[in-house]
């Protein structure tokens, strides 16, 4: 039996951009995301109603678990809808 040799990972560098987003809430030093704030958490809501994922939004993991709660309180009193559309 052969045996198979393993894939090259191309480098970091031809990937696209290595460079990490920086956290907004981060920038701004909020201690504490709130539900109430809709205009906040409307940016970490696509247009389908979904919450974003790190990746796309750059939240850092505090920020974003703060924020997936918020969305989630703020929807159960009907702050912002489950689904758009």
């Amino acid at each position: 039996m052969a045996t198979k040799k393993p894939t090259r990972r191309r480098p970091a560098s031809s990937t696209g951009s290595t460079r990490r987003k920086s956290c907004h809430l981060c920038r701004d030093k909020v201690e504490q995301v709130d539900y109430k704030n809709t205009a906040l958490l409307r940016r970490y809501i696509s247009e389908k109603g979904k919450i974003r994922s790190r990746r796309i939004t750059g939240a850092c993991r505090r920020h974003q678990l703060q924020v997936a709660q918020a969305i989630k309180r703020a929807r159960e009193m009907a702050l912002l809808p489950y689904v758009s559309g």
